[in-house]
């Protein structure tokens, strides 16, 4: 599912090989773009999202396709677990990762890991919470994807993904539309090293599941529970689920 939309439209190189250079290429400006082209939105966005997780107060919390860590480091500030593991497909966007856990002195309780999300590299069983911020819709295989999320999860333990979705209503889901594929590659192309990957955020989130086909997918895969919270219109939508 979604493997057709691909960052560089390569036939010799793999989704996931094309995401993690991409990643790598605009890791310098990537938090930059975020706050910028959503007006800071995606701040509240994120810190709705873990607090999905105050009920369970997980101590050991997974958070795949971690990037630069912005929602490993919200739930870490509202949730004080006792450790969060980040772990990602592009060294790039770890390497700022890194330079921001050293500087908000989290190195006890924040450890990033260059890895797979696909293939996990943990034990069955192994965290309390798992935590998905704008990751899952760049898998090759997002049915693999979501299975191997729940093979490391303990049982009883929640899933929250936050991710694009489509806004459905006049004239939200026009003007969505028209940012997401004329403003948002304008200003990818103007601050970023890579004008392509702005190009296939939209189409990324077109081709993307979302809303009850993805709630079926993760059920599919073993989750229950599952639910989804739109946000902003439709924009966002969180979605959890239980092992």
């Amino acid at each position: 599912m979604n493997e057709k939309i691909t960052p560089y439209n390569s036939e010799t190189v793999t989704k996931k090989e094309q995401v993690a250079t991409m990643f790598n290429n605009i890791s310098g400006t990537y938090d930059f773009l975020n706050h910028f082209m959503s007006l800071g939105i995606d701040i509240l966005w994120r810190k709705k999202a873990i607090r999905q997780l105050k009920a369970q107060q997980p101590k050991s919390i997974l958070d795949v396709a971690t990037g630069t860590g912005d929602f490993a480091f919200e739930a870490i500030k509202i949730l004080k677990p006792t450790q969060v593991t980040g772990v990602d497909i592009s060294a790039g966007m770890l390497e700022v990762a890194k330079r921001k856990i050293k500087e908000r002195k989290l190195d006890h309780v924040f450890s990033v890991r260059l890895g797979d999300s696909e293939m996990l590299p943990f034990e069955d069983n192994q965290f309390d919470a798992i935590t998905v911020a704008y990751g899952v819709r760049n898998y090759e295989n997002l049915e693999k994807g979501l299975a191997d999320m729940r093979r490391v999860l303990k049982p009883g333990g929640k899933i929250v993904i936050l991710e694009f979705s489509k806004p459905q209503g006049f004239p939200v889901k026009q003007l969505y539309n028209f940012y997401f594929k004329h403003i948002t590659p304008f200003f990818g192309k103007v601050f970023s090293k890579d004008a392509r990957a702005y190009q296939y955020l939209p189409e990324s989130v077109a081709a993307f599941p979302d809303g009850a086909a993805f709630t079926q997918l993760m059920e599919r895969v073993g989750f229950s529970q599952t639910k989804q919270i739109t946000l902003t219109f439709g924009i966002s939508s969180i979605y959890t689920g239980i092992k």
